[in-house]
């Protein structure tokens, strides 16, 4: 085993999400993601699964501290309040932090995050 990664990023990106954590998985790593993806549930079932989000939100974190990385999933740039959420996590418990597309580097540089790691197919 190489080590533990967890994927972050928005539960939108399904497909993407199960691509990393197949690649990862063939090259040696644990892959830990999330638990459901309810961005594609219908509305109804949205609804009762919204009262786990607090639930849903501190496991994703607990798995993010079991891990030495993180993936974060960001589809053409995408990253959202819970995904950014993770990522401080993350980088407050120093672990390293890769990304799915390297190609916002300039747009996270003027934000928030601070540039660690690079691309997960170097992994």
């Amino acid at each position: 085993m190489k080590g533990i990664i967890t994927l972050c990023g928005s539960t939108r990106f399904k497909e993407q999400f199960e691509e990393v954590q197949m690649k990862l998985t063939l090259k040696g790593y644990v892959v830990l993601t999330v638990g459901c993806y309810y961005h594609l549930f219908t509305k109804d079932e949205e609804a009762k699964i919204e009262g786990y989000k607090v639930l849903l939100d501190q496991l994703h974190k607990e798995k993010i501290a079991m891990s030495q990385a993180i993936v974060v999933i960001n589809v053409n740039g995408y990253v959202g309040e819970s995904t950014a959420s993770e990522y401080q996590h993350a980088y407050d418990l120093s672990k390293r932090i890769y990304w799915y597309d390297t190609s916002y580097f300039d747009v996270y540089r003027n934000n928030k995050f601070h540039l660690c790691s690079g691309s997960w197919t170097k992994l």
